[in-house]
């Protein structure tokens, strides 16, 4: 659900499987969204779900995903494969055929719990590896070997993280035969949360939603300058509200825009990074946000509609941000001005024609606010997107296209199931280990208990660490590490594990990993580097946020968690101050701005997100002198032009 490659699930593209073996994957696929939405009416055991929703995925793993890259084009299943398939169907078979028993052996497995407890984890590792490349599962296999050979650390001078060591009995019975490995919480969101949503993109996807969103949003925009980049950073929002993907949005947003941008007259480079900063912010956007979000939800005990609350205001911060840095970049570039006749139809027309796509994403909210589940909130949206779709014969989802919709759906969830499955071995070790804590109390300690120092010192790990592996993962992996150090510096649970999430997605624009940017790049035809770097100038300015709803309580209204009125002061001054920042960064408001200009908007944007107190007033102040100042100079230029 989250892209492409290291950094973004679901990596790579699958093989075009022919004949029988295509109809057994589009079955399986279908299947398995079908037992998704089965679980959403009837009542299954959380164990027995998990590992039966496991055991489907990793046998279309192996049937979709290859050994090699190489092997993409090759439609046939290679002997490995069926190898790999039957052995997933042995060692996740065995805890359903002998279940009554099972869940009892885990502080002493038996022989057989233990040869298929590791057959299932090496199958887990590989399948991430196909899917999502050899970081992760290169990094869990060290994790595993923390586990076992705890006590040499002792020996070596790292006391401070030594343990007593686990034998192999220990770690498969915690791993394969609790709740607290293999079958964890990032499992149970990715059998539940994720394929849902996964489903329901597919739903509006097939029925025309997202192509009505980008035509919707290249109409509302105007015919300014600015306006192609308006449209895309629109267009990206409204995908995103569906997509959860970062890389998936950029791509499909880009072949559509992309056209649109060229002959607006921008360069490749700078389309790429428009598109793919738009594209990001779908793993920000509500109702379904990244995988990660649904994770934020369990881990704190909390609905998932607090969840879509909290996310809120810094997705309309990320997104304004991005909106300013394009205003900024088309005054100073100047492209060709009415560039925005290339939209495909009237506003009016549009939505006259399309206006049930926005149904089922409103319906969403509303079912939750009600007080229904987030499961049955998405699951009686799909089937009102579904029977919407039906208003006009273009947009009709019929049982054959619903079927493959199905399919699509349960293929979409591959690499998200197998992530979350690594992820939730190192869960378990960490917990079993009590290497959390202990990581928690370096960071506490290096930072001398300053706050500041502990927020800086856990973001710059959160970003490191999601450099290596998928956004889903390295949320988790920090959820269990970090997350306890801002807690005990004093940093409410639920902004520590926001600022997490939103750290979390930063490495979805930062180098040398940057994907999304990579994908816009491969479309526009621009360079990759520098694409990159143009990305994260757009997004940089976001990325402030997680410190304002850290470091202080009034900034902690920025997740609406207390009054509305703390809220709605946070919201404004934060804007304020993103703006501000995204002028100076971006060197233009209504013309080119001075240097000292620039330093003086950013100076005053950091200081108006201390939301509160004089330094938030100085900032103001110093706001509105730099703009009477900017304003004055570019009268006089007009002056000295008109007398000349």
């Amino acid at each position: 659900m989250e892209g492409l490659g290291p950094a973004a699930e679901g990596a790579g593209t699958t093989r075009p499987l022919r004949g029988w073996q295509r109809g057994l994957g589009s079955l399986l696929s279908a299947s398995l969204a079908g037992y998704a939405l089965y679980w959403v009416l009837f009542i299954v055991q959380p164990q027995i779900y998990r590992v039966s929703f496991l055991l489907i995925a990793l046998v279309l793993t192996f049937l979709y995903f290859p050994a090699r890259r190489r092997d993409l084009r090759r439609p046939e299943v290679r002997p490995l494969d069926w190898a790999l398939i039957a052995g997933a169907v042995a060692a996740l078979s065995w805890p359903l055929v002998d279940f009554d028993r099972f869940v009892y052996r885990a502080a002493e497995p038996q022989l057989l719990d233990l040869v298929f407890g590791g057959v299932a984890i090496l199958l887990v590792l590989e399948a991430t590896r196909r899917t999502v490349g050899w970081v992760l599962p290169i990094t869990a296999l060290a994790f595993l070997a923390y586990a076992w050979l705890g006590q040499i650390f002792d020996s070596i001078g790292l006391s401070l993280i030594a343990h007593r060591g686990y034998g192999l009995d220990r770690l498969i019975g915690t791993l394969y035969i609790t709740l607290e490995g293999l079958f964890g919480v990032p499992l149970d969101v990715a059998a539940t949360y994720i394929i849902l949503f996964t489903i329901y993109g597919a739903v509006l996807e097939a029925s025309g939603a997202a192509r009505f969103f980008i035509d919707w949003a290249l109409a509302a925009s105007g015919r300014s300058a600015a306006a192609p980049g308006r449209s895309v950073t629109l267009a990206g929002f409204l995908l995103g509200t569906v997509s959860g993907s970062g890389v998936a949005t950029t791509v499909m947003l880009g072949s559509v825009a992309w056209p649109l941008l060229r002959r607006a007259g921008y360069a490749a480079d700078t389309a790429g990074a428009m598109l793919s900063s738009a594209g990001i912010g779908a793993l920000l956007s509500p109702p379904t946000l990244g995988a990660a979000a649904f994770l934020i939800a369990e881990f704190l005990q909390i609905s998932y509609l607090q969840v879509l609350v909290m996310a809120t205001v810094p997705t309309v911060l990320y997104y304004l941000s991005i909106f300013v840095m394009i205003e900024s970049d088309a005054r100073r570039a100047a492209p060709v001005e009415g560039s925005g006749e290339g939209a495909p139809a009237r506003l009016g027309e549009l939505t006259r024609k399309y206006w049930y796509h926005f149904t089922s994403l409103i319906a969403i909210a509303v079912f939750m606010i009600v007080g229904m589940s987030a499961f049955r909130a998405v699951f009686w949206a799909m089937l009102l997107a579904v029977g919407l779709g039906y208003l006009r014969p273009e947009t009709a989802l019929t049982p054959r296209r619903l079927f493959n919709v199905l399919g699509t759906g349960g293929r979409d969830v591959l690499g998200v199931a197998a992530t979350t499955a690594t992820a939730g071995i190192i869960v378990g070790v960490v917990t079993l280990t009590g290497l959390g804590l202990k990581l928690a109390g370096v960071i506490v300690a290096l930072s001398g208990g300053t706050l500041f120092l502990t927020v800086a010192y856990s973001a710059i790990a959160v970003w490191l660490l999601g450099l290596a592996v998928p956004v889903t993962a390295s949320y988790i992996i920090a959820a269990v590490m970090i997350a306890p150090a801002l807690v005990t510096s004093g940093v409410p649970d639920y902004a520590a594990h926001m600022f997490i999430f939103y750290y979390a997605v930063l490495s979805e624009v930062s180098p040398p990993t940057a994907l999304s940017p990579f994908a816009a790049a491969a479309l526009t035809g621009g360079n990759p580097f520098r694409t990159m770097l143009l990305t994260w100038k757009y997004t940089l300015p976001a990325f402030v946020v997680p410190f304002v709803f850290t470091l202080s309580d009034a900034g902690a209204g920025l997740l609406l968690r207390g009054s509305r009125v703390e809220g709605a002061v946070a919201a404004v001054m934060a804007a304020a101050g993103i703006t501000a920042i995204a002028a100076a960064v971006g060197g233009g408001t209504r013309r080119r701005s001075s240097g000292v200009e620039r330093v003086a908007l950013g100076t005053a944007g950091v200081l108006m997100l201390f939301i509160t107190g004089p330094l938030a007033l100085a900032g103001m102040g110093l706001v509105m002198v730099v703009l009477v100042l900017h304003f004055a100079r570019r009268s006089a230029s007009r002056g000295v032009r008109t007398e000349s």
